[in-house]
């Protein structure tokens, strides 16, 4: 079969063949019709993810679209190693292949399901936002942080506040529902100051995708706004700035913020799944938008260097590959 094949840590995902899959017992074969390009599937590809095995080669892809041998459509995630999803066949536990709502075509549920999911588990089973709070995103002028902000809002956030560092992201962020936006293009002291104004105002959740300086100031912002006792879930998600922050210990013995992550790992898979599955047949209902571009597989190794945040790019295979 062909496949978009990793054959060194850090080297490109090349299109050639790959031996097609055999199920076993407690799995589906799955005819791939979409797959999208995440971070996850980058850092995987490099070697660095946390959740990385080392051993190549293997199919790119850690979830996806397809039908099952009796054609329903599904969304799976984490098929067998090492088989991935950008392939036109892979293999995966058949528990972890969710039943598509009628009406979201395979396309816009591969581009959504991954970065709709970093907020959604991170609101439901992380924070467990309530309807009526503050939430804050910092970086939202991504394809997850807009998901966030617009996810927020379909599950009650009274406000949302959104930092980002593109100030023209930003103002079509605040079109998707963001109360207030925050430009990360301050100096530090003033950042801080802007900060701790939405502190003062009240926030009682925090996604963060950037980490960095950044996160440093909000959760030194938010133990002073919160010296009270005042509760601040934040949520750590991604860390697009760098893996790395400096934290006075004083910032969390001085209030009561929660820190907090949300990933592979952090969430038991069984709810892990039942948050995407909510997702996805939400994503009609809340009118979620999301900006992907669709590609054949065949031009993966051109199309994954091209790859950014701006939109997602979602692999295809052709229906006369996946005929059962």
């Amino acid at each position: 079969m062909k496949a978009a094949i990793v054959r060194k840590a850090g080297q490109t995902p090349v299109y050639g063949d790959f031996p097609e899959p055999a199920p076993t017992a407690g799995e589906s074969r799955i005819a791939v019709t979409a797959a999208a390009i995440s971070h996850v599937v980058k850092s995987r590809a490099s070697g660095a993810h946390y959740s990385s095995s080392g051993d190549f080669p293997f199919v790119a892809g850690v979830d996806g679209v397809g039908r099952l041998e009796d054609g329903s459509r599904v969304y799976f995630i984490l098929p067998r190693a090492p088989y991935g999803s950008m392939a036109e066949w892979t293999v995966g536990p058949s528990a972890q292949c969710l039943a598509l709502p009628d009406g979201l075509d395979d396309a816009t549920a591969a581009a959504i399901a991954n970065p709709g999911m970093s907020s959604f588990a991170a609101y439901t089973e992380r924070a467990r936002l309530k309807a009526g709070e503050t939430v804050l995103i910092n970086g939202a002028a991504g394809t997850a942080g807009r998901l966030a902000v617009q996810i927020a809002k379909y599950l009650g956030a009274k406000k949302v506040i959104a930092t980002g560092r593109n100030a023209d992201a930003l103002r079509s962020v605040a079109a998707l529902g963001a109360d207030v936006t925050i430009p990360l293009v301050e100096s530090e002291t003033a950042l801080e100051n802007s900060f701790k104004e939405q502190f003062a105002e009240g926030v009682d959740v925090v996604i963060d995708y950037l980490w960095g300086k950044s996160a440093e100031l909000l959760l030194i912002a938010g133990a002073k706004a919160g010296a009270d006792g005042t509760p601040i879930r934040f949520v750590q998600v991604g860390s697009a700035s760098g893996p790395d922050i400096t934290l006075p210990s004083a910032a969390l013995r001085s209030s009561a913020i929660e820190l907090m992550g949300s990933g592979l790992g952090s969430i038991p898979l069984e709810r892990l799944l039942q948050a995407i599955a909510a997702l996805l047949r939400a994503t009609q209902a809340g009118g979620f938008e999301i900006a992907f571009k669709a590609i054949p597989l065949s031009e993966v190794e051109q199309a994954w260097l091209t790859d950014d945040s701006a939109r997602r790019t979602v692999f295809t295979v052709e229906q006369r590959s996946v005929v059962m």
